[in-house]
């Protein structure tokens, strides 16, 4: 019998983790280099036009990764579902998700709709809420297709086949650039929109990934064992409660650290538009950095779930190891690229010296808390494999409402720690409060991964 060495084994499970993860990273960032696009391209037309994209991004991007939040179920139970050979089943889970889905898009799609009142309240400059409704609104059209195709995406990577999610990620970014430039200067007989036009443009490439995600999962021979269209079922209230049980909580947590950045434009919205351009620099390329980990997090979800499916605790703990390694790994190559690039990352964006002032300062901000970003995300996949969803949930929460938000107001827009430091002391805040999730998490994975030994045992 042949026996494998620990650096063999570790070898071994890198490989497969990196072969799962590196499309979804391709993929995570061309979906997110839609938002870069849209960002840099209106922010050649007018300051105004790039922070009414900033405000319509912070609104509509947390609602969109709570969603996938929720839909990430899909993941776990399919990834489980596959482990124990049983492909009825995950055909069965797959109908039901879409429903879901579906139902949650339109939801989304209707509050996104009517998010007026939310900006006005925020204190938001008037001159931007209205090209800002018109952005977020355009993009709400998209959300039941994008909804739809989360559902085959997440399915898809349960099974180990993450290339369509890539290619289609890159075809979708190939065709967010030229209907960029037609609905914002105006082309093709369309009148000139500006920064409104990027939010049309982003809703045709949603309906674009549904079709083509529909279209692979249909007609490829692998996907056919699960027979995802050999009937028509209406929604069963079991397997719904089921789908939102294990979804609504990484749905919640996912969305309370989004939220967070949102929230923090939306208290800097009345400090003038080069703040408020400024800060959605720093957050636009620490979104796009953010997905590296993010897909990691993806792929250790399906590792570990179908180790966990095969009845291998061992194995799963293994896999939750060597991704956290890995994500530590990358977050050192992205922060020292980011401190040492920072001037050169915002002249990307913008030539304003005002602009680029604030930016390049944040940037610093975002680089120092990549480590424990890497940590907490990495972490909280894991968990996702383990179907232990609530208990991430109120870390999340505490850890950035509870924590990260408070301190980053009172350093960044009161009196209680001297004068107040504006958006770099609402960073600041981010950072106190990633690092306690990545601690907290860190200690539950470990916990969670020891009972599931045991209890095997």
């Amino acid at each position: 019998m042949l026996t494998v060495s620990r650096v063999q084994r570790v070898f071994i499970e890198w490989r497969a983790l990196l072969k799962l993860a590196i499309p979804i990273i391709i993929g995570q960032l061309a979906n997110t280099a839609m938002g870069f696009v849209d960002t840099v391209m209106a922010g050649r037309v007018s300051p105004n036009d790039l922070a009414a994209v900033a405000l319509g991004n912070s609104m509509w991007v947390p609602i969109f990764l709570l969603m996938s939040g929720i839909l990430l179920a899909t993941t776990a139970k399919v990834s489980h579902a596959f482990g124990r050979g049983a492909e009825l089943e995950m055909g069965y889970l797959v109908r039901q998700a879409l429903w879901l889905g579906f139902a949650i898009g339109c939801l989304f799609a209707v509050a996104l709709w009517n998010a007026q009142p939310v900006l006005a309240m925020m204190g938001v400059d008037p001159v931007l809420i209205e090209p800002a409704m018109g952005y977020l609104r355009a993009v709400a059209c998209g959300f039941p297709c994008v909804a739809v195709y989360l559902v085959f995406r997440c399915y898809s990577d349960a099974l180990g086949l993450t290339r369509p999610s890539m290619v289609i990620g890159i075809l979708g970014l190939l065709l967010n650039i030229p209907l960029n430039y037609i609905f914002i200067n105006g082309h093709l007989g369309l009148p000139a929109m500006g920064g409104v036009g990027c939010g049309w443009a982003t809703g045709l490439v949603m309906l674009f990934m549904m079709c083509a995600m529909f279209l692979w999962v249909r007609w490829a021979e692998y996907y056919k064992s699960s027979q995802i269209f050999a009937r028509f079922e209406w929604p069963h209230l079991s397997a719904q409660k089921s789908l939102l049980a294990l979804g609504l909580p990484i749905g919640i947590s996912i969305f309370a650290e989004a939220s967070l950045f949102s929230v923090i434009a939306l208290l800097i919205g009345g400090l003038g538009a080069n703040v408020v351009a400024g800060h959605q620099i720093a957050l636009n390329f620490s979104s796009m950095v953010f997905m590296i980990p993010y897909s990691l997090s993806m792929a250790t979800t399906v590792r570990v779930g179908q180790a966990l499916g095969a009845k291998r605790p061992r194995d799963a703990r293994f896999c939750a190891g060597v991704a956290m390694a890995t994500g530590l790994l990358c977050a050192c190559v992205s922060a020292s690229y980011m401190f040492l690039l920072r001037e050169h990352i915002a002249r990307i964006y913008t030539p304003d010296a005002a602009v680029l002032t604030v930016a390049t300062s944040l940037i610093i901000y975002s680089a120092i808390f990549q480590f424990s970003d890497a940590i907490q995300v990495t972490a909280a996949g894991a968990l996702r494999g383990y179907q232990d969803t609530r208990t991430t949930m109120l870390i999340t929460l505490f850890s950035y409402w509870g924590v990260g938000l408070p301190i980053g107001y009172m350093l960044g827009l009161s009196d209680y720690f001297g004068m107040a430091q504006g958006p770099a002391g609402l960073w600041q805040g981010l950072i106190v409060g990633l690092s306690c999730a990545a601690v907290m998490l860190g200690l539950r994975l470990h916990k969670i991964a020891r009972r599931e030994i045991y209890a095997i045992a």
